[in-house]
């Protein structure tokens, strides 16, 4: 009796060309635009600065340091702000959690949203260990300018997925793109070819995805501040067993029924709308002012503003012929839909990484202080102020399809946030609204000399005033022109300085002894 033969076909396909795409990209264009290079270059000294910030926190620092306890490492790479020097594997976690813990490093919105300097972990591990260990053999090591391409090209593999592929849709979180670009960029760095490149991606895409529920209620928690760490320990393990030979998977995203798109994106392949360039270190967010959710920073500032013009009426204290905030009927907060689905809640907040993710929670504060500081989201500064949850509960957030619209809109990329206060008597403030935060490339000019001091800031709050001069000194910080991004003769000249300097010198200057 015949029957029908239940096998599949087991016919070894082509890469998929995503991945071949990639991996030309990451092998052919290291030549990025000027202004590329120099936003990389405060990219690159902004997340150090963050990661910096995140030392003064314990729930931060515990997870710094070797698996084990006393393991020590030949020519392993430097944790900047310590004196641990460790395998890049685990460098790539340490470095990646570190800059990412208080959420205040760059940030890229699409349809998928992330933080593309979260690469820096492991494109920093690598580079710093395969330098020492050249140094050791007698080689030359690799400079900041293969730093800062290696930037370039993550930030852009990162990006321009997110444009058009919603991860979060499905429950999936961004740093699934952290794995995947980190591993093309650092493939290269550790000498791979165009096919270890796809190999190690395909091995990446492999690993599906961390699943969100870390990030929304009721399930917010600290994980959110070392996933991306996570992601970026990962890919520099899928680089260095591909170039020990590990095969590559080469329809691991259209394989029917078993491939990523099939299993993780309802059966949708994955879309890329622009070719792979220079685009998205361009146009790249950074975090300037406040260390909170990107979608919230706009919001910040409009509750700084409304601080400064009407927090004499709110702050007054009852018995007085003001208002107080007893007073307030409403807030009303004018959004983007971005910001309703992911930092719009109600109810108990039970940790800092609650908190950062809150937008209420993020423009109550400022409202009340002036400011928003990371210390701000401890438990223990929630708990001492009662009214922070007072003008939570008067918030009414509504989407505006307008702000929602110019949010996807690639000649806007629009962060939109407008905040009113409406009094019992009556009367209200002005609506504040500002629709791109001082991080955003339509605010460079006035971004960068704020971004410099706050890495100025940063590094006071680790190093002694010597070694703050040093590194400044190597940084070129006092050489940069205020908001040149690369096109003056003098912006040029300190960044080919800047990136002619040895990656393992450079991660010198950031230790600790």
């Amino acid at each position: 009796m015949h029957g029908i033969n239940q096998a599949e076909l087991n016919q070894r396909p082509a890469p998929d060309a995503l991945l071949c795409q990639i991996a030309d990209y990451v092998m052919d264009c290291t030549e990025p635009s000027a202004e590329a290079l120099a936003t990389a270059r405060y990219c690159l000294l902004d997340t150090l600065g963050c990661g910096l910030l995140a030392l003064r926190f314990p729930e931060c620092t515990k997870h710094l340091g070797p698996l084990v306890e006393g393991t020590s490492v030949r020519h392993g790479a430097r944790v900047p702000g310590t004196s641990h020097e460790l395998d890049p594997v685990t460098a790539a976690f340490n470095i990646g959690c570190m800059i990412r813990w208080l959420d205040y490093n760059d940030t890229w919105l699409a349809a998928e949203w992330g933080h593309p300097s979260d690469n820096l972990g492991a494109i920093l591990a690598v580079a710093d260990y395969l330098s020492r260990k050249a140094v050791a053999l007698g080689s030359a090591p690799l400079t900041l300018r293969d730093v800062l391409v290696a930037m370039v090209q993550a930030h852009e593999i990162q990006g321009v997925l997110a444009l058009e592929n919603s991860f979060n849709r499905v429950g999936l979180d961004h740093v699934l793109l952290v794995r995947v670009a980190s591993t093309a960029v650092v493939t290269r760095l550790l000498g791979g070819d165009r096919q270890q490149v796809i190999d190690a991606l395909s091995q990446a895409w492999a690993d599906g995805g961390a699943l969100r529920t870390y990030r929304h209620a009721p399930n917010a928690g600290s994980r959110k501040s070392w996933a991306a760490g996570d992601a970026t320990s990962r890919a520099v393990r899928l680089a260095m067993i591909t170039m020990k030979g590990e095969m590559g998977l080469p329809s691991v995203l259209s394989a029917p029924r078993w491939g990523f798109c099939d299993v993780l994106m309802r059966g949708e392949p994955l879309r890329v709308s622009q070719p792979f360039a220079s685009y998205v270190m361009e146009n790249v967010l950074f975090k300037i002012s406040y260390p909170a959710e990107f979608h919230a920073q706009t919001a910040v500032e409009c509750a700084v503003t409304l601080h400064r013009n009407e927090s004499s009426r709110y702050l007054s204290q009852r018995g007085s012929e003001q208002p107080g905030i007893e007073d307030i009927e409403r807030i009303e907060v004018t959004t983007h839909e971005s910001a309703v689905r992911i930092i719009s809640k109600t109810g108990a907040l039970a940790n800092p990484a609650d908190r950062d993710h809150c937008l209420q929670y993020m423009i109550a504060v400022p409202l009340l202080y002036g400011t928003l500081t990371a210390e701000q989201y401890e438990d223990a500064f929630h708990r001492a102020d009662p009214r922070i949850d007072a003008l939570r509960e008067k918030m009414v957030v509504r989407e505006d399809s307008a702000y929602s619209r110019d949010y996807l809109d690639p000649s806007k990329r629009s962060i939109a946030n407008a905040v009113q206060i409406f009094y019992r008597d009556g009367s209200c403030s002005e609506r504040v609204a500002v629709e791109y935060p001082v991080g955003h490339r339509r605010r460079r000019e006035e971004g960068i000399p704020l971004l410099l001091a706050k890495f100025r800031a940063s590094l006071q709050t680790r190093f002694p005033a010597a070694q703050c001069a040093r590194i400044l000194t190597q940084c070129g910080v006092d050489d940069a022109n205020k908001g040149d991004l690369g096109h003056s003769a003098n912006a040029t000249n300190s960044l080919d300085a800047f990136a002619a300097i040895p990656v393992n010198q450079f991660m010198d200057l950031w230790a600790i002894n």
